[in-house]
């Protein structure tokens, strides 16, 4: 499995993390499968309302916007991102216990400190696991639209 996700999506999951911080950043990931192949076309950021700040979970307006713009492009939400601050860009044990949709991309934006590199891994939920998913992010690409 492969997640192309353009830098220009890529660098804003990356800055949102920076401005969450000490607090995860979520968000929903907007396009479509071709075989093993996913492409991401948007991004949906959205408000974490979870209590703690090790921890996310999206508005459900903001979960329902995102929805009706994908179908409204004619794609798909296939993924979420959320940042890890001070952690690691792998799958929490929350992570875990929220996870549920087959198939579905999980997108964690892994940084130290605020103003430290983000590290970023591609996750899908298959069969009650979390397997390692190949991230390719090309320069630029005709396909690209950004929500706000």
């Amino acid at each position: 499995m492969k997640l192309v996700l353009p830098r220009t999506l890529r660098a804003r999951i990356e800055a949102e993390a920076c401005a969450a911080f000490p607090r995860e950043c979520c968000g929903l990931i907007e396009g479509w499968w071709q075989e093993d192949v996913a492409k991401a076309a948007a991004l949906h950021p959205a408000r974490n309302i979870a209590v703690g700040d090790d921890r996310f979970e999206i508005h459900p307006e903001d979960h329902f916007a995102a929805l009706h713009a994908a179908r409204s492009n004619g794609r798909s939400l296939i993924g979420c991102y959320h940042s890890h601050p001070k952690g690691t860009p792998a799958p929490s044990a929350t992570d875990r216990a929220g996870a549920g949709e087959e198939n579905f991309l999980w997108l964690i934006a892994a940084l130290p400190r605020a103003d430290g590199q983000v590290t970023v891994a591609a996750f899908a939920y298959c069969a009650g696991d979390f397997l390692s998913v190949d991230l390719d992010s090309p320069m630029g690409a005709d396909f690209v639209t950004s929500s706000e």
